[in-house]
């Protein structure tokens, strides 16, 4: 009996049932200190670039939680988003015990473990949970490892870099029975949640027309004839790309600037319209399905160079109620505009307004549509590996806002209106569109 409880299903089970069956071997709860190794859920960080190493001090401060590993193709290296930065694994190693090491009385600590290979973490018994903050086009066979290997997982958004994936992800976590959280974090910001509430229960009347705003290119890369460069030492190209196409290194294929290149990423409007369009189909209730219609409104694409995706952003939808959306590129980088009959309300990165300003001090009564309470997103995550809850961006969440990402960039791309159901997710009567839903993994890798 005490074989079969591992300290993996004590995690899941909140201890109730496995301390009961291991009683009395399993010390009192109230005899323990909470932050007994015992009780701590053992975090690995896959990924530890610019948003990895964001990700990951939200970790560490957690106090029932271990960072014990991290995991990087890149031992260290500059080349992030900005000119400061120094990252990669052994970075990230360092910053993990110099910050237990600050909180201990012998002020040293020895025990994270750095890896350059991801499945080498997932091997790993003592690990509880992954962290996977690495490029686009790594999620969906981290993500489906991971749960075969029956660790929860914090997934970076956008959750997919096509449809196809997504729903491969949602399906492995259903099966598998872990918890996974989309780094969707705007499902825990009070602002937006309050926004969204606003809208759920008539504050604005009818709503009637959204405005969506993802930011515009923070990079430059090369144009014209580029030149491939030799890879840096300590620096793992191969891995790096994975599943995606060969391509000769530059500089400029990777690390954060990643996202501006179709084959790892679809550009500004899975990294920003991941943020945007997710507060717009949890404002509307269609947090599980998506929109109807789709189509380009003008949008700008490069001529040539490296980078290949969207430059101007934008294009309209429509939902089955009627509702319009359209999604536009605009400095403040993440914005969501609810219009309705009575009234507006718009929240994002630049604050939160409302016309009339009496709805900012509405109060959401008791028999009234709330959406939730969380208020950190990693903590939300940490405390649903405990009690096996849905957290606030779940995958089934992340995946349907993913994919209204992926839809409007196809229909930006062809130039054209595209019509969508949700509920097959397929376009209808379109086989070159959907065509693009998948796209194939370069061997060995699959999902």
């Amino acid at each position: 009996m005490q074989r079969l409880f591992t300290r993996r299903r004590f995690l899941k089970t909140g201890g109730t049932a496995a301390a009961a069956a291991l009683a009395p071997s399993v010390i009192p709860a109230s005899v323990c200190s909470a932050l007994a190794p015992s009780n701590r859920i053992n975090v690995a960080c896959i990924g530890t670039g610019n948003q990895g190493v964001q990700d990951m001090r939200a970790f560490l401060v957690e106090s029932d939680t271990q960072v014990v590993a991290v995991c990087d193709v890149n031992r260290g290296s500059g080349g992030y988003k900005t000119a400061n930065q120094f990252l990669g694994r052994e970075p990230a190693r360092q910053l993990v015990e110099q910050f237990y090491a600050d909180r201990k009385a012998a002020g040293t600590y020895r025990g994270c473990d750095t890896y350059a290979d991801f499945r080498e973490v997932l091997a790993r018994q003592d690990v509880d949970a992954v962290a996977i903050m690495v490029p686009d086009h790594w999620h969906a066979v981290m993500t489906i490892l991971a749960a075969q290997a029956g660790k929860d997982i914090y997934c970076e958004k956008p959750l997919s870099l096509t449809v196809a994936e997504g729903r491969g992800m949602a399906e492995a976590v259903q099966r598998y029975g872990v918890v996974l959280q989309t780094g969707s974090h705007e499902r825990s910001s009070r602002q937006t949640r309050f926004a969204c509430e606003l809208v759920r229960n008539g504050r604005i009347g009818q709503l009637k027309r959204i405005v969506a705003v993802v930011g515009p290119w923070n990079k430059s890369g090369p144009v014209g004839n580029w030149r491939p460069m030799p890879v840096p030492e300590g620096f793992d190209y191969e891995m790096w790309l994975g599943p995606a196409p060969w391509a000769p290194y530059h500089k400029d294929r990777c690390l954060y600037n990643f996202r501006f290149i179709s084959d790892y990423s679809d550009g500004q409007v899975t990294n920003y319209g991941a943020h945007s369009l997710d507060m717009a189909q949890w404002g509307i209730g269609a947090d599980l399905s998506g929109p109807e219609e789709v189509e380009d409104a003008g949008s700008q694409w490069p001529e040539d160079g490296l980078f290949d995706v969207a430059k101007t952003v934008h294009f309209r939808a429509r939902y089955a109620n009627g509702v319009e959306l359209e999604c536009i590129t605009r400095e403040d980088n993440v914005a969501c505009r609810f219009e309705g009959t009575e009234g507006w309300v718009q929240t994002g990165y630049g604050g939160f307004f409302t016309h009339p300003a009496s709805l900012k001090t509405s109060l959401i009564g008791a028999g009234e549509i709330h959406l939730g309470s969380s208020t950190n997103h990693v903590r939300n995550f940490l405390d649903c590996i405990r009690t096996r809850q849905q957290p606030a961006a779940p995958v089934e969440v992340g995946h349907r806002s993913a994919t209204f990402c992926h839809i409007a960039n196809i229909a930006m791309r062809l130039g054209r209106k595209l019509r969508w159901s949700p509920e097959a997710e397929q376009f209808i009567g379109d086989d070159g569109a959907n065509r693009m839903l998948r796209r194939a993994c370069r061997a060995p890798w699959r999902w």
